[in-house]
């Protein structure tokens, strides 16, 4: 283990349905990982009690945004800077948008979520904020649902791309209130890993279960 505090990168990926790791990843290699079933938030707990058992020093946390866990860091680890990937939040702009937004408002907020990288907090909030001032009113647009008798928001898409951004701005630009922290601003590390192990396993596809698990504990030992 490291002995001097490191930004971890917490991260997990699935082989199968129900065939997955949770790693936690720093400088490059992993610290620990642990074997999960579902990514539910007490395997991310039992995670971070695991890297508190090992004497592992986070001076920051990067995290892909999944639900519950930026609580939990703050719970577990307070005074300890959390930076949510901003990769992820795009992927979550697009997931709600898609790359070809329809609607002007769609388009320009999707644009301003392209811009994450090459940004700061200060200047992307103050775009977001002109972006809301300008599509406010088209945001309350309503539309009658005779099915289910009610009225709802015409572009709930847009206005949750919105809210996911506005809601997540304060952990997106962690990185740069810490400069001499080196904190990555998204969990690449991890990601980059996950591919390199699945390309590997999927070479050897008709190994045994309990081979199988060998060669990914290998693979995480030695990465």
């Amino acid at each position: 283990m490291p002995p001097h505090p490191v930004s971890v990168i917490l991260d997990a990926t699935f082989f199968s349905r129900r065939d997955g790791v949770l790693v936690a990843r720093a400088e490059g290699r992993n610290l620990l990982w642990k074997k999960i079933e579902t990514e539910k938030l007490d395997r991310y707990e039992e995670m971070l009690d695991t890297l508190s058992a090992a004497g592992i020093q986070p001076e920051a946390f990067v995290i892909d945004g999944r639900r519950g866990v930026l609580q939990l860091i703050i719970n577990k680890f307070p005074g300890v800077p959390v930076q949510l990937c901003q990769f992820h939040q795009l992927q979550t702009v697009t997931h709600y948008l898609s790359r070809r937004p329809k609607l002007q408002a769609g388009r320009e907020l999707r644009e301003l979520a392209l811009d994450l990288t090459k940004t700061s907090r200060q200047a992307f909030a103050m775009r977001l904020d002109e972006w809301h001032s300008r599509w406010q009113d088209f945001l309350r647009e309503k539309s009658w649902n005779p099915e289910a008798g009610r009225w709802h928001h015409t572009h709930r898409r847009i206005r949750s791309a919105y809210r996911s951004l506005h809601t997540n701005l304060h952990w997106l630009f962690t990185y740069q209130d810490f400069p001499e922290r080196h904190i990555p601003n998204t969990t690449n590390s991890c990601d980059g890993s996950f591919a390199h192990w699945k390309n590997r396993i999927k070479i050897h596809r008709g190994l045994r279960k309990d081979r199988k698990q060998k060669m990914m504990h290998f693979l995480l030992e030695n990465s």
